[in-house]
């Protein structure tokens, strides 16, 4: 008899880490060649479990190596509760949890609230991980969103277009530590656009198209580095996170081999206890020396693996890549090429990275670093200022601008010399950064002129450090003139408007003789002169005395 299984296929489309160019995890698509069954999986939540089940049956008849993602909807997983169905299914194939990532997808509207989490729930206290599909596109209301607080948040391409979104968006799976991904990707642009707005991960045709044999080789095309992506403390680690191979702590010698000599991506085996924490990691080159010795296999075979395994070096997943550096450094040298294990908040493993994938972009990131440095002070142009000051805004940060130069420099270098010039510019520059932290970003726009983004709470000791110090050149007492805007949350879409609500307070700054310094406020009329007001008032005293005279 012919049942719905019968006409059901399924297909897998790689899911791509953006940083390394390697596939990430692989989703498994449900391709019906006759009937409904999908549009009866909405209605029928027994029905769309079986789907999840069966997709992972499918996987594990293909041999991939690779994470999976299995797709719900999420009144399926409100009405069932843990997924029963799948996790057996899981169990069978051999796979663990926290090697599987549940894809809950729209609607959600009428879903109950109270039973989706607490679905979700039993799911992560299985080890399971979740993704939050079709946000953007879809009708999930933010809060719950916010309550689900997903391992991944999946957008349509079709949001490319919508930058600020998919910042905003960004910045949310920061706060709630969830990783970014688009979907649908179709060209180069949409994936430059989707790296640009800080998207971690992608999947679309233009990567691999979904196919009945699972695939580990995509077509990630070059990039060049991200505008305004670098930061003093390096790139975060989530960036370079390579799938993790896992096995339980007790598994044996012959089975991690046959799990390092199944794939030549993988290049070492983590043995992982009931809740996911590594405890001993196997390299691939030591361990299989190992067993090559001349009574290697029969002694090791069928022994625990962990006797010849290496206690894991981990890291957090919000460590940054010179971090992990320094973990690598601190180890033992003949450890320095082992993949470093990616944990989460509870210890578990969340996958590896790798040294030469960290090397390779810290290297990129400074060569871009230093070609935007001003060749006179080393410091950033205004490129980098800016981006920071759009990422700022998209958090919905309030921060304030300022604009900095020095009081009639031409005749500085007239009178003094270009040599005196240079190195009164390179004593601002230093001045200012030693300003810097990551609540005060400087960046050197030209000639004598410097930009400084701030929280509003450092205006003062950043006024202080460029307005109270003496400067001269050639012998020559000289003033600096400042001018900041103060822009609330909210108040500005971007840079460009700041710098346009800057340009009016610098012309003023420069018309007040000394050391000057005049501060606005977005969205409010007049600046507030906070140096210079006494010079100025003596200049119409002496203007007003003339006139009368």
């Amino acid at each position: 008899m012919h049942t719905w299984p019968d006409s059901l296929r399924f297909a897998f489309q790689p899911v791509v880490n953006l940083t390394t160019g390697s596939a990430a995890a692989l989703e498994i698509l449900a391709r019906p060649e006759s009937g409904d069954v999908l549009a009866r999986a909405h209605r029928d939540p027994e029905l769309d479990g079986d789907l999840a089940a069966l997709a992972i049956r499918d996987a594990a008849r293909r041999e991939t190596l690779l994470p999976l993602h299995v797709n719900v909807f999420a009144g399926t997983l409100a009405d069932l509760g843990g997924l029963d169905a799948l996790r057996r299914a899981v169990r069978d194939a051999g796979r663990l949890p926290w090697e599987v990532t549940v894809d809950v997808g729209p609607p959600f509207t009428h879903v109950p609230h109270r039973a989706l989490l607490e679905g979700v729930a039993v799911l992560r206290k299985e080890g399971f991980r979740v993704c939050a599909d079709g946000v953007g596109d879809g009708d999930v209301p933010l809060r719950l969103l916010d309550d689900l607080a997903p391992d991944l948040i999946k957008l349509d391409a079709s949001l490319l277009s919508r930058g600020a979104t998919v910042r905003a968006m960004r910045t949310l799976c920061e706060e709630i530590g969830a990783l970014l991904a688009v979907e649908g990707v179709e060209t180069e642009t949409q994936c430059m656009a989707a790296r640009d707005a800080g998207a971690q991960l992608a999947q679309g045709n233009l990567f691999a198209p979904a196919a009945r044999l699972p695939i580990s080789e995509v077509y990630v095309p070059e990039l060049p580095p991200a505008v305004g992506s670098s930061r003093p403390t390096g790139p975060p680690v989530r960036d370079f996170v390579r799938p993790a191979a896992l096995l339980p702590d007790s598994a044996s010698a012959e089975q991690v081999r046959r799990r390092l000599t199944g794939a030549a991506e993988v290049s070492g085996v983590l043995l992982v206890d009931a809740a996911g924490v590594p405890v001993r990691s196997v390299q691939r080159d030591r361990f299989l020396l190992s067993l090559s010795t001349r009574y290697g296999h029969a002694l090791y075979a069928d022994r625990p693996a962990a006797r010849l395994g290496d206690r894991p070096r981990t890291v957090g997943v919000t460590a940054t890549a010179w971090e992990v550096l320094d973990v690598v450094a601190d180890g033992e040298h003949a450890r320095t090429a082992d993949d470093v294990a990616v944990v989460d908040d509870g210890g578990r493993c969340v996958g590896v990275v790798r040294l030469t994938d960290l090397v390779r972009a810290l290297a990129e990131s400074r060569v871009e670093e230093a070609a935007g440095l001003n060749p006179l002070t080393r410091l950033p142009g205004s490129d980098s200022v800016t981006g920071e000051l759009d990422r700022w805004v998209a958090q919905g940060r309030g921060f304030a601008l300022s604009w900095l130069d020095i009081d009639g420099f031409k005749q500085v270098n007239d009178g003094a010399g270009f040599a005196a010039g240079d190195e009164l510019i390179r004593a601002v520059g230093r001045a200012l950064a030693r300003t810097a932290s990551e609540s005060v970003r400087v960046g050197h726009i030209g000639g004598d002129d410097f930009l400084v983004l701030a929280d509003p709470e450092q205006l003062g000791p950043l006024a202080a450090a460029v307005l109270d110090a003496p400067w001269s050149a050639g012998g020559r007492a000289v003033t600096l003139s400042l001018a900041t805007v103060v822009c609330p949350p909210g108040s500005v879409p971007d840079h460009r408007r700041a710098a346009a609500l800057l340009a009016p307070l610098k012309k003023a700054a420069k018309a007040l003789s000394g050391a000057s310094w005049v501060c606005g406020h977005a969205g409010r009329e007049g600046f507030d002169v906070r140096r210079g007001a006494r010079a100025a008032a003596a200049a119409r005293d002496r203007r007003g005395a003339s006139a009368a005279g």
